[in-house]
């Protein structure tokens, strides 16, 4: 998808809770509790921002690109962008963080993985007999002055 246009209401730096390392299958909650197991490792740690909620009333989801960090890690990094996301018809968007700007690489990893994630999803949905409501809706940069 192309971006439909950027953002600059994103904050430049926030401080990220990893949940699922880079590389890793198994998310858990903030009480280390299953929430879900992926068929594939994760190709980006994967993490929320305490105290700032998302769409979904749960607290804000980050993709933190770069190097595998420790579940459990809290480091400060700059927002390029977000991903957004719906699931189960709802919005649940992801900020995208790192410690450098994302190459295309990086960005074609984080397509393909929510691609592939919201058709999984949908598969769910259909399987629990629930309308499909899961989709990758596209990459979106934040303009840093």
């Amino acid at each position: 998808m192309q971006n439909a246009h950027e953002h600059t209401d994103l904050p430049e730096v926030v401080t990220v809770t990893i949940e699922v390392p880079r590389g890793t299958r198994v998310k858990r909650d903030a009480h280390g509790h299953i929430d879900y197991v992926s068929p594939f490792p994760s190709p980006f740690n994967y993490g929320r921002i305490d105290g700032l909620l998302g769409g979904d009333g749960e607290p804000r989801d980050v993709v933190v690109l770069g190097p595998r960090l420790d579940r459990g890690a809290r480091a400060e990094q700059r927002v390029w962008g977000e991903v957004r996301f719906v699931d189960g018809g709802e919005e649940d968007d992801k900020w995208v963080c790192g410690p450098r700007a994302p190459t295309a690489r990086d960005l074609a990893t984080v397509r393909r993985f929510f691609t592939v994630y919201a058709a999984l999803k949908r598969v769910r949905d259909r399987l629990r007999r629930r309308p499909p409501g899961s989709a990758f809706m596209g990459w979106f940069p934040r303009t840093h002055t």
